[in-house]
C-alpha cells in the first residue's frame, strides 16, 4: 500500500480528543477510573509512523471541563482537531467543537459518526466538518493530513460545504484502507494513553487488543455484525501479540494484560493456536479477556486447562439476562444453562469470571426481571468456595443508534431524540462510585418493569457484589 507523504507545515498536525463524560467546568471528577482510548492511540500510533505530528489528548481521563479543553486546543493551535463521537458525550462534543477557532481543520469518527453520519453532517450547531470518517481510521487519516482533497477518493469519509452535507460513494481500490493490516500495524504508541499501564490493587495492568470485528449480532451491541457489513474480521498472529507483550513489560514493568476486543476467546481453533504460542514462547503473563459462553460451554477441558497454563485469570461474559426468552430476543445465541455451565467450568479450575447484565432489555416481563437476579445469586452460590471467583457487573439497558436493536425500537414508537436523550440520571441510585461510566440512562422503559424499580434492583445486586 502506499504511503502519503508527510506535511510540510511546523508544528502539530492533529490532536485527537476523547470527550469527557460531563463538563468538569461545572462538577469534579467523582472517581479515577477510565477505560484506555485504544482507537484514539492507534490512529495516533500509524499517523505518527506516516511522519505526522499527531496527539491523543483524554478530556476524561485528566479531569478536563470543555472549557479547558478549547483553551488548550486554541493555544497549541493544530491544523486538524479529531474527536471520537459517542452517543452519551455527543452533546459535549458539539459544545467543545463551538469553542474552538474557526481556522482549525475538523475530523470527526467513531460509533456515533457510523451509525448517524447524515444527522451529525446536517447538525447546523457544529460549525465545521472537514471530514466525517466512517469505520478503522488508521490508514485513512494519514492521507487527510497530507491533503484534504484526498477526502474525495477515500471510502467512508464525508464532510460538509458550507451548510450541505457532501457523502460520496467511493469504491476501496485498496481494502487496507477500511481494513487495515493489524499484523503490519506499528506496535501501539502507550505514551498516547494517560492511564496505561495502570495498577489494579497493585499489579500494574495494560490493556491491548488481539483482534477486530465480531462474528455476532447481539441485538443491543454496536459491533454486531449486521451493523457491520464493512468490517473484516481479524485476527492477530501469535506472534505479534507476544511481541507487544513482551514490549511492554519490559519497557513498562507491565505485570498483566487485559484483552478488550470480542474475538480473543471466541473460537476455539483460534484459541489453541494462540494459546499454545503462549504456553511454547514461555511468556508467563496473566491475562484477563473477553469470551464466548456458548464456546466455553461446549470446549473439551484440555482447552480450558490450555486457558489455565497461558496464564488466563479471569474471563468476561456477556450474560445479560436469565431468561431464555430474552437471550433469544437479544440474539445472544446462548441458553441460561449453557451460562451455568461455562461459568462453573472455569471457576472450578481456577479461573475467575465476570458476568455482564442487562436489565431492563426491551420486552424483559417482570418474572424475566427477577430470573436474571436470581441468575445471579445461583452462580454466586454455586461457585462459592471454589477455586475461581464469580463476580457480577450489572447495567441500565441504553439503546445505542446503530445496534439492530435501534430500529426496532423506532418502529415500536420510540423517538430517535428521546433515546438520545443521555443523562446522568443513575447519580441517586446508590451506584458503585467506581461506575462512573455507566451511569448513563435515557431514563425510558423498554419492558415491563419501571424504570425505578430496574434502578433500585441494580444498586441492590451491587451492593450484595461489593459485600461479597
Amino acid at each position: 500500500m502506499m504511503k502519503p507523504q508527510p506535511a510540510i507545515e511546523s508544528g502539530i498536525d492533529l490532536v485527537l480528543v476523547n470527550s469527557p463524560l460531563r463538563n468538569y467546568d461545572q462538577e469534579p471528577r467523582r472517581n479515577e477510573f477510565t477505560l484506555p482510548t485504544l482507537g484514539l492511540a492507534y490512529i495516533a500510533t500509524c499517523a505518527n509512523q506516516s511522519g505526522f505530528s499527531v496527539r491523543v489528548l483524554d478530556a476524561e481521563a485528566r479531569g478536563l471541563g470543555l472549557s479547558e479543553v478549547a483553551t488548550l486546543l486554541n493555544r497549541v493551535a493544530p491544523r486538524w482537531v479529531g474527536l471520537n463521537l459517542l452517543a452519551p458525550t455527543y452533546v459535549h462534543s458539539v459544545r467543545l467543537l463551538q469553542l474552538l477557532d474557526p481556522e482549525i481543520s475538523v475530523m470527526l469518527g467513531g460509533h456515533h459518526a457510523k451509525a448517524l453520519p447524515r444527522a451529525i453532517l446536517e447538525d447546523s450547531r457544529i460549525p465545521r466538518i472537514d471530514a466525517l470518517v466512517l469505520g478503522e481510521a488508521e490508514t485513512r487519516v494519514p492521507f487527510l493530513l497530507c491533503d484534504v482533497t484526498s477526502r474525495a477518493e477515500l471510502p467512508g469519509v464525508f464532510w460538509r460545504e458550507g451548510q450541505r452535507p457532501v457523502m460520496p460513494t467511493v469504491r476501496a481500490k485498496d481494502p487496507l484502507l477500511l481494513a487495515p493490516d493489524l499484523d503490519a500495524m506499528p506496535l501501539l504508541d502507550r505514551s498516547h494513553l494517560d492511564r496505561d499501564p495502570y495498577s489494579d490493587g497493585g499489579i500494574l495492568e495494560s490493556a491491548m487488543v488481539a483482534s477486530r470485528g465480531c462474528p455476532f449480532d447481539c441485538s443491543f451491541c454496536g459491533a454486531a455484525v449486521s451493523s457491520n457489513p464493512d468490517v473484516t474480521i481479524r485476527m492477530r498472529k501469535p506472534d505479534r501479540i507476544i511481541e507487544e507483550v513482551v514490549d511492554i513489560r519490559a519497557r513498562l514493568g507491565v505485570q498483566r494484560v487485559r484483552f478488550v476486543d470480542d474475538l480473543f476467546l471466541a473460537n476455539q481453533r483460534m484459541m489453541r493456536t494462540t494459546l499454545r504460542a503462549f504456553v511454547d514462547a514461555g511468556l508467563d503473563m496473566r491475562w484477563d479477556a473477553t469470551g464466548r459462553i456458548n464456546v466455553l460451554a461446549t470446549a473439551q477441558d484440555d482447552l480450558l486447562d490450555l486457558m489455565r497454563a497461558a496464564g488466563c485469570r479471569e474471563v468476561a461474559l456477556g450474560i445479560e439476562s436469565g431468561s431464555d426468552r430474552v437471550l433469544r430476543h437479544v440474539d445472544k445465541k446462548i441458553t441460561v444453562s449453557q451460562v451455568v455451565r461455562a461459568v462453573t467450568r472455569l471457576c472450578r479450575i481456577g479461573i475467575d469470571v465476570k458476568g455482564y447484565f442487562i436489565l431492563g432489555l426491551p420486552t424483559e416481563t417482570r418474572d424475566e426481571h427477577q430470573e436474571t437476579l436470581a441468575l445471579i445469586r445461583q452462580l454466586w452460590d454455586l461457585t462459592d468456595g471454589m477455586p475461581g471467583r464469580f463476580r457480577c457487573s450489572v447495567f441500565e439497558y441504553r439503546p445505542y443508534p446503530g445496534t439492530p436493536d435501534w430500529q426496532r425500537l423506532v418502529d415500536a414508537g420510540h423517538l430517535p431524540e428521546a433515546m438520545l436523550d443521555y443523562s446522568d440520571r443513575m447519580a441517586d441510585a446508590d451506584c458503585p462510585p467506581d461506575r462512573d461510566e455507566f451511569n448513563f440512562s435515557t431514563g425510558l422503559q423498554f419492558g415491563d418493569v419501571p424504570v425505578d424499580v430496574i434502578r433500585r434492583n441494580l444498586a441492590t445486586i451491587m451492593r450484595e457484589q461489593r459485600l461479597r
